[in-house]
């Protein structure tokens, strides 16, 4: 028997081999053994052995415990680490965030809203600013966008070209309105840029000015009504929050109710603009006849304080506040005190009575003029009358006796005199919803009670100092029957639609410093002065007035009086007996020897009263 083939011994040896549990190589040497060979048995191209099977699993199982790891991983970092990141961006994306324009609350006269007969003080509007940026024009040229838009800002070309030729951004112009820039995006130029702001405007320009005020560019208060209501007239601004759908578009089902359609609320105040502009136009007249440096009307509802009018002149438009002078954002008539003169007089007859000093019937001697220590005391018509003789209390006020008024409050005890002043409201502020008001001045009571000089100045209004509304105020307690009001002038916030009062002014309770009858005794007398004393220039046939002129001098800022200068006004009261309205004017510095209170201020309230008789139709008392 001869030898096995070569062939079937390699087999042999193989299957021995693999019994074994060795790996079987294939036959040929390692030079001449084909490419992956080694990777098709372990990818199981072979039958594999239990171990290998084991560590096959280990190792999937090994990667499998590796990614589970890694995702767990993942997960936990934005879960806890990228969490709050990822939910702002997914609610950027889902949600809207709106800030919609809420306008500085308007401003309005006492009129009714509902029935459209409110006049607009105060408004914002929408605006824009245009800006250009010259880098930014592409092909056209500056003379090209300067052509274009020339007839839209009413500006010269040339002037525009000019603007334009910069290399840097320029504006253009400010306060544009939405309908021309409407038509300036309708050019498509390229460059230009429209920023919205929201402009402040003042459709009665200046004829409710000294009240209103005016606000900055910053859109802040800066005088009037604009600066001390500043919490009122700012509204708060909410950001609103809306859902979209996936292409960025709001959802309407989802807008919150009353979105576009709320009930406006708008600052309504007291003065009554029919009034407002009979004063101002009867003040001017005066003004320009006699020359004068400045004057005021103001026009109060004696029972509840209320200001119907507040007139300065000469004032500004709050539109172009930057075009005048700032000494006439401040309302003088509310900060600039000075010496009322024989207006004061009706208060102090009225303490006098009070106090039961003396009676309505009481009579006294008037010389004309007499002595207080080494001053002398004088009436105004001394040189031509000389003395008046024996008056009455009536008479007094009716001639505007001087010396009658210093032996009248010389009959009330001093301290008591001082006491019933500082109970009317000497020496504070009348509190007033207007900014910038100084408290009055009297003299300390030391030297009030020591100086007998003092007292005697202060009995025909000089030698203390208040402002035209003060005075007005004061007078309020005489024609309401003696109860102290706050004088305001503003009313309170009102719906537009529907002139709800949604927030009311608080107003302190009237408080009574003067009798009933000392008061009445008072405005009896104030009748008699217009209809047979001083006061006749401001009678009206067939109406019972109640009035009483004024003409002071004048006090330096360094002390004594200035020479030449005065101070006239005239108050009053209509009607007479049973007051509703308490008008003041003054006039500061007129010129001319017939220069009184009778001549320059009795005249324009005149000229209120019979606005106010025309406006209310009210009948005359006597044919």
């Amino acid at each position: 028997m001869g030898q096995q083939p070569l062939q079937t011994r390699q087999r042999s040896r193989q299957l021995a081999q693999r019994q074994r549990g060795r790996p079987a190589w294939p036959p040929w040497p390692p030079s001449h053994r084909p490419q992956g060979s080694r990777l098709a048995w372990l990818l199981g191209e072979r039958i594999p052995t239990v171990r290998q099977l084991n560590f096959r699993i280990a190792a999937v199982g090994l990667v499998l415990a590796v990614a589970l790891v890694g995702v767990g991983a993942r997960l936990v970092y934005l879960q806890h680490h990228q969490g709050p990141l990822l939910q702002k961006r997914a609610e950027a994306q889902q949600r809207a965030q709106l800030r919609p324009f809420i306008p500085r609350r308007s401003i309005v006269d006492r009129h009714s809203l509902a029935r459209q007969q409110a006049e607009l003080l105060a408004v914002d509007r929408p605006a824009y600013t245009l800006w250009a940026h010259p880098r930014l024009f592409g092909k056209r040229t500056p003379q090209e966008i300067a052509t274009a838009l020339a007839p839209l800002l009413r500006r010269p070309v040339e002037q525009l070209t000019q603007q334009l030729s910069a290399t840097h951004a320029v504006r253009l112009e400010r306060w544009l309105s939405p309908e021309v820039a409407t038509q300036i995006q309708a050019l498509y130029l390229d460059g230009l840029e429209l920023v919205s702001e929201r402009q402040r405007v003042y459709p009665q320009k200046e004829m409710a000015a000294e009240v209103v005020g005016y606000v900055d560019l910053d859109h802040r208060g800066q005088a009037g009504l604009e600066y001390s209501q500043q919490v009122l007239l700012e509204r708060t601004v909410q950001h609103l929050t809306l859902p979209r759908d996936g292409y960025g578009q709001l959802l309407a089902a989802e807008v919150p109710e009353g979105l576009l359609q709320s009930h406006e609320t708008v600052l309504q105040l007291t003065l009554d603009m029919r009034l407002q502009r009979a004063a101002r136009a009867a003040l001017k007249t005066q003004l320009e006849r006699f020359q004068a440096l400045r004057g005021t009307v103001i026009v109060l509802q004696p029972h509840t304080g209320e200001i119907l009018a507040l007139v300065s002149e000469p004032t500004y438009d709050p539109n172009r506040y930057f075009e005048y002078d700032p000494a006439l954002f401040r309302n003088w008539a509310v900060t600039d005190l000075y010496e009322p003169g024989s207006t004061f007089k009706p208060i102090n007859i009225a303490i006098g009575l009070d106090a039961g000093a003396f009676t309505a019937n009481e009579r006294v001697y008037d010389a004309g003029q007499i002595w207080i220590g080494r001053w002398p005391i004088q009436n105004h018509d001394y040189r031509q009358r000389g003395a008046h003789g024996w008056l009455s209390v009536t008479e007094v006020l009716r001639l505007s006796s001087n010396v009658g008024m210093v032996h009248l409050m010389q009959k009330l005890d001093p301290r008591q005199y001082y006491h019933a002043l500082l109970r009317l409201g000497l020496n504070e502020r009348s509190g007033v919803d207007l900014p910038f008001e100084p408290p009055s001045r009297l003299k300390p009571l030391r030297q009030f009670v020591t100086v007998p000089v003092e007292r005697a100045t202060v009995a025909f209004g000089q030698g203390l100092a208040l402002t035209p509304l003060q005075l007005a105020t004061l007078h309020c307690i005489i024609a309401n029957g003696g109860l102290k009001v706050r004088p305001h002038v503003v009313r309170g916030l009102v719906e537009k639609d529907t002139d709800t009062l949604v927030w009311g002014s608080p107003q302190p309770q009237p408080v009574r410093v003067l009798s009933e009858q000392a008061t009445l005794a008072v405005r009896i007398q104030m009748r008699d002065a217009v209809d047979f004393g001083t006061g006749q220039s401001a009678k009206i046939e067939g109406y019972e007035i109640g009035g009483k002129t004024g003409t002071a001098q004048k006090a330096g800022p360094r002390g004594g009086y200035l020479p030449g200068k005065r101070i006239t006004s005239f108050v009053a009261y209509f009607p007479a007996l049973r007051p509703q309205y308490v008008i003041l004017a003054v006039i500061d510095e007129p010129k001319g020897e017939d220069a009184f209170g009778s001549t320059t201020a009795a005249p324009v309230v005149r000229s209120v009263i019979q606005e106010i008789i025309t406006l209310e139709g009210i009948r005359p008392n006597s044919p």
